[in-house]
């Protein structure tokens, strides 16, 4: 299927972000930037945002849409969140990102390093925000409580699906368990952010979309980003439908009409795109 005019003029220059990427390679530290080849790399680290990847670069799952390498990982390296923390300062960024593949293999699913991470960036650069892109954990509500309680600014799980897809897009997770970890994070702590983010193009339809969005605002999840698939390497999953602009500016319409603080929605939008923006307008919304 061929790429559309509309994806292929929209995707942004990779210049500005090189120099920076191999900084960040020389100090052993990964972006989920580089690593899922977003298209938007070089718009956030201008913006003065990255996301780190922290606990390496594989992941224990086998997702087929995902571009993060799959296996067995590396054991942790303890000196990983002291490297991402002076990188944050070094760098003066406004907002961060952290984020991680799935560690099913560790006994916490990995929710101490992420609390340990924030705390270090949060001791050197107070007044950086700071967001965690999080797996779900295996549904387990004291890691969600252990990275809650870290200090984090916006707490992010990424929904991906609509259900019906799931045993093909998402095989080992579960559409209730992620919508569970929002709804526990949000019980915990009511005045904590809460993000998620759809893929499209995967083979759902207009209805499914809808239905996860609402889904989703009944577990007060208040910002909310719909991107486009486009298919990292010939083995994971192909594009089922490229959708126009015009159906992305439809949810993101709806969806502020239903009640979300904040929608991103555009072909070439992610998880982490213009994340500080969608802090600035929720927390801009909740002071009126």
């Amino acid at each position: 299927m061929a790429i559309p005019e509309w994806i292929k003029k929209d995707i942004p220059r990779r210049k500005f972000a090189l120099s920076l990427l191999r900084r960040l390679n020389s100090r052993n530290l990964n972006t989920v930037c580089e690593e899922a080849k977003c298209p938007n790399i070089g718009d956030c680290f201008k913006r003065g945002t990255a996301t780190f990847l922290i606990m390496g670069d594989i992941c224990t799952r086998s997702c087929v849409f995902c571009a993060v390498k799959k296996g067995e990982p590396y054991p942790l390296d303890p000196e990983e969140p002291l490297r991402v923390a002076e990188e944050v300062n070094n760098l003066g960024l406004n907002h961060v990102v952290i984020t991680s593949p799935s560690r099913d293999d560790l006994s916490d699913r990995g929710a101490s390093f992420y609390s340990k991470t924030v705390s270090e960036i949060k001791k050197r650069s107070p007044h950086t925000t700071v967001e965690v892109l999080v797996p779900d954990f295996k549904g387990s509500l004291d890691a969600i409580k252990e990275v809650v309680d870290s200090g984090i600014d916006v707490l992010n799980h990424n929904i991906e699906t609509v259900p019906r897809l799931y045993p093909i897009v998402r095989p080992e997770a579960n559409y209730e368990q992620s919508l569970n970890i929002l709804k526990e994070a949000s019980e915990y702590a009511p005045s904590l952010p809460l993000k998620s983010g759809l893929i499209v193009g995967l083979g759902e339809e207009k209805e499914e979309v809808i239905s996860v969005m609402r889904d989703l605002l009944f577990v007060n999840c208040n910002i909310l980003t719909i991107g486009q698939y486009l298919r990292p390497s010939k083995k994971l999953l192909p594009v089922m439908r490229y959708v126009h602009p015009g159906e992305f500016r439809e949810y993101k319409i709806l969806g502020e009409e239903m009640g979300f603080d904040y929608v991103a929605s555009a072909p070439l939008v992610r998880s982490s795109y213009h994340a500080d923006e969608a802090l600035m307008i929720y927390k801009d919304k909740e002071l009126k």
